[in-house]
């Protein structure tokens, strides 16, 4: 008797905000809800741009450090899971 295995591949999603400033009621419309929602489907990584942030703050790049660590906090607290999303 032959035993298959299915293995069901999750699809992958890569996303991302830049670290400029802080997220704002924008993000949590157009992005930020249906992260939390896919989460748990998908496998999911969220990058923080920091390049990006350096770019547009190149004279104080404390303050991009600043705005990672409050792009995550953010993250967090609208419920992106770390333990099923990458960040």
């Amino acid at each position: 008797m032959n035993i298959k295995e299915t293995h069901q591949q999750r699809e992958i999603i890569l996303t991302g905000d830049r670290a400029t400033g802080p997220l704002h009621l924008g993000h949590y419309v157009g992005s930020l809800q249906q992260r939390v929602a896919l989460q748990s489907e998908h496998d999911q990584t969220i990058l923080v741009a920091d390049m990006q942030g350096l770019t547009d703050n190149a004279h104080n790049p404390s303050k991009v450090s600043s705005n990672i660590l409050n792009v995550v906090a953010d993250y967090l607290a609208v419920g992106i899971d770390p333990i099923q999303t990458t960040v």
